[in-house]
């Protein structure tokens, strides 16, 4: 009697687990195995956890390429400008050894037309090492190994919460699939948020040399450029987004001013050389970048200025070219040092400082 029961049990419980792991496989929140199923949306809200995925499985021909601020572009908007089919490849960091791995996995089974690359200034400084792993995303989903998917195949908050979610957003949601991972909704754009969440430091450290960070730079423009050579079919739309002008107040009181300006100069000399690279340039965009009603933090922008670069970018306008990019850096020094010598004085008295510096 206990062995029969023992048997059923057993019996019973793996036809609980294959049912489980059958379901997750058919509705594949994470589209680790397939795009979506007929009838249901392409539900992108995850991107730790379906870029990589969806990357893998789904059907286009361009990327959106970027960090946060990417996000809250409409991939309807570079669908309809350029006449192409595009999905996101994000990673908030906006790390370029996180985006050429994304880049990868694109082209490893994808002809791209476009990439619509947005290179952040931050990124030029920061290690060319991929983040994945160091912050904990599940490399489980990264690999091709699909002996180490258990943890996607039976994992509870997948069955009970994703896949329903998955069925609710495609059915009875409103979910704008041109819209994956935006989080703009309930978010606000005003000088209130803006002000009150930069924590300005209140000594000013010594200018670094323009070279500081050039083992960096050096390091990121060569993995860029690698994915820009190893595809000549393909056009690179690379964008350097309209962080705010108080963003510059910050880098020059923590000294690092004449590093990114040295940076941004020979990112444009190394990009400008290639033939399927069109780069654009908003960092001195005043109408944008003075206006604080535009931003939510230094660096994030509201979607509207999302739509207006992929605007621009349509009609060609803030392209930098071998004849104006030195124009162009010489207007964003003398801008850079006009941000923290009057610019920012109108606001100083909202600006609070960090009585711990």
């Amino acid at each position: 009697m206990i062995q029969k029961f023992l048997r059923n049990f057993f019996i019973g419980s793996a036809l609980l687990l294959l049912l489980c792991m059958a379901a997750v496989i058919l509705f594949d929140p994470f589209f680790q195995y397939h795009k979506p199923l007929p009838g249901l949306k392409a539900v992108l809200t995850d991107k730790e956890y379906q870029c990589v995925g969806s990357l893998k499985n789904f059907d286009y021909d361009s990327v959106i390429a970027g960090s946060s601020v990417s996000e809250n572009y409409n991939n309807r908007w570079f669908d309809e400008l350029f006449g192409c089919t595009s999905i996101k490849a994000i990673r908030s960091y906006g790390a370029t050894a996180d985006l050429c791995y994304l880049l990868d996995v694109a082209f490893r089974e994808h002809e791209l037309k476009y990439v619509f690359y947005n290179l952040d200034p931050s990124a030029l400084s920061a290690e060319p090492v991929t983040t994945f792993e160091s912050t904990g995303c599940p490399m489980y989903l990264y690999d091709d190994n699909y002996l180490n998917d258990i943890e996607y195949l039976l994992n509870k908050d997948v069955l009970f919460e994703k896949i329903p979610y998955l069925i609710a957003q495609s059915l009875t949601g409103d979910y704008d699939e041109g819209n994956s991972y935006n989080w703009a909704q309930w978010k606000s754009f005003n000088s209130d948020m803006i002000l009150g969440l930069y924590i300005r430091k209140k000594t000013i450290n010594e200018m670094k040399s323009a070279d500081f960070y050039s083992v960096q730079l050096e390091g990121n423009l060569a993995l860029l450029e690698k994915e820009i050579t190893s595809h000549p079919e393909t056009i690179f739309k690379i964008s350097i987004p309209p962080y705010s002008m108080l963003w510059w107040d910050n880098i020059y009181r923590y000294g690092d001013t004449e590093s990114y300006l040295y940076n941004l100069e020979s990112a444009m000399e190394r990009l400008l050389v290639h033939d399927n690279v069109e780069l654009y340039f908003f960092l001195n965009d005043r109408k944008v970048v003075t206006n604080l009603e535009n931003y939510m933090d230094l660096l994030h922008f509201s979607p509207e200025i999302n739509e207006y670069i992929c605007n621009a970018m349509a009609q060609g306008s803030h392209k930098v070219t071998w004849e104006n990019y030195g124009q162009i850096m010489a207007d964003l020094r003398g801008f850079a040092y006009e941000v923290t010598e009057e610019l920012v004085k109108p606001y100083e008295e909202r600006i609070k400082v960090d009585i711990y510096d």
